[in-house]
């Protein structure tokens, strides 16, 4: 058994149930409200800044020039992923300028990128790799069970394409074998620590798209859930 695969036995409900979310089913459906996508690809921008620095902190612990390369190139496809979203997503679904200025960073978004900071700066090299495996394999296997549900119609097929494609593919399988690699190596408390590390990071994932489903931003003493939506939603 390879350690990516027990890496995904210990998770098959949390991942399940990511799978399962609203947001993701209206995403397949394509009847995702506009507004909650658009705070959603605001986040992710500013997600994907957090994610390229932590790959990058990552890559400068790993122990060979070919992982360096791949973690470093890595980084940088976050950083082209990012200029996407600010040059073409947010045109395309009707996010200006301002109104991404505008927006503050969430709970969830600084939750996340903060946990990956501080795993690829303050772990050890397995910690780091399996702190950054989900957002890699989770979004490619949304990616692909949502195109294979759709169809051309949908409004957010571009978003679709990005992570059903070949090339998602290929970046996530490198991912998966290098963790695969660092796994077999690493003694049975590393391993320990990459399976939390693994694991915290899932969650994440379910946090932010929980976050998004709900347009949380940060809940403050005597604020209602509701009065914190509405907020949210008029960044």
């Amino acid at each position: 058994m390879t350690f990516t695969t027990e890496l995904a036995n210990r998770t098959t409900d949390l991942r399940r149930q990511i799978h399962q979310m609203p947001f993701n089913r209206s995403l397949a459906e394509g009847s995702l409200p506009k507004p909650v996508f658009q705070g959603y690809v605001i986040q992710d921008a500013h997600y994907l800044e957090g994610f390229a620095r932590a790959l990058s902190l990552a890559a400068a612990k790993a122990p060979d020039a070919e992982s360096v390369a791949q973690l470093a190139g890595s980084a940088a496809g976050a950083i082209a992923v990012e200029r996407e979203l600010h040059s073409h997503y947010m045109g395309l679904f009707g996010i200006s300028a301002a109104q991404f200025e505008a927006a503050e960073v969430s709970a969830a978004c600084d939750h996340y990128v903060s946990f990956l900071l501080r795993m690829t700066g303050l772990g050890d090299f397995g910690e780091a790799i399996a702190a950054l495996l989900p957002c890699f394999w989770i979004y490619r296997d949304i990616g692909k069970e949502i195109a294979a549900q759709t169809d051309a119609a949908n409004p957010y097929i571009a978003w679709i394409d990005t992570y059903s494609s070949d090339a998602f593919d290929h970046s996530v399988q490198r991912m998966l074998d290098l963790t695969d690699r660092v796994g077999a190596l690493t003694n049975e408390a590393g391993r320990q620590r990459m399976h939390r590390a693994f694991e915290r990071s899932c969650w994440h994932e379910w946090h932010f798209w929980d976050s998004a489903w709900h347009q949380r931003h940060w809940a403050m003493p005597g604020t209602e859930i509701g009065a914190e939506r509405r907020e949210a939603s008029q960044a």
